[in-house]
């Protein structure tokens, strides 16, 4: 694999169910994603505009291919309600070759059906 088709796994959280099945599926639907695991409610403290937050949020943890990030990410802020939502990538450096294989082949572009 060539450095720009690296296999990434981004990082979204969302605040609630429904809002995460929407993104899941219109990113996998877009061949943006091979994968989207929705993970159950969770808890996040965070800074926010000089104060101290707490919020109920769900995480989503896409599987994609580095060359379609940008547009994952694009996808991602298109559908997200945050105005400025955690949306970060981190390079997978090693896993099943046959399961990284099957990232890639489910993130092409142009593939016919």
């Amino acid at each position: 694999m060539t450095r720009m088709d690296n296999a990434l796994l981004v990082i979204t959280n969302v605040p609630d169910e429904a809002i995460g099945e929407t993104i899941a599926r219109s990113v996998v639907e877009q061949r943006l994603a091979a994968c989207v695991n929705l993970l159950p409610k969770i808890r996040s403290v965070y800074r926010w505009q000089d104060a101290i937050e707490e919020a109920g949020e769900h995480t989503l943890l896409v599987k994609t291919a580095a060359s379609r990030y940008a547009e994952l990410e694009a996808a991602i802020k298109a559908l997200h309600p945050y105005e400025v939502p955690e949306i970060i990538a981190i390079p997978i450096q090693a896993g099943l070759p046959a399961y990284l294989e099957w990232v890639m082949q489910e993130t092409k572009k142009n593939v016919d059906i």
